[in-house]
């Protein structure tokens, strides 16, 4: 997914983040860029806007509940090592 153009921010890592940057679980600095992506990459916003509908939908289906502060951190850890992974796979096959 992505509109093929150069960004700042690559629209994989952005679409990675995205439920990160929707539950302002991630530093003021990555949602600077991430923001910026989406204000000029409408691939990119398109699909935010479909991750932010499915959030909204799950939160009015599930009431109030909210996941054990352990399986939330488990949760951040395999998203950050994901992350990574994909960047580092990423540049690999760049090279």
């Amino acid at each position: 997914m992505g509109c093929g153009e150069p960004h700042e921010t690559d629209c994989r890592e952005v679409l990675s983040e995205v439920y990160l940057y929707l539950d302002l679980e991630c530093a003021e600095e990555r949602r600077t860029l991430i923001r910026h992506h989406l204000d000029e990459c409408g691939p990119c916003l398109r699909e935010y806007g479909i991750e932010q509908e499915v959030k909204a939908l799950v939160a009015r289906c599930c009431g109030n509940e909210t996941a054990p502060e352990q399986l939330r951190e488990r949760l951040r850890v395999k998203l950050t090592e994901l992350v990574v992974f994909e960047t580092t796979e990423s540049r690999e096959l760049a090279d």
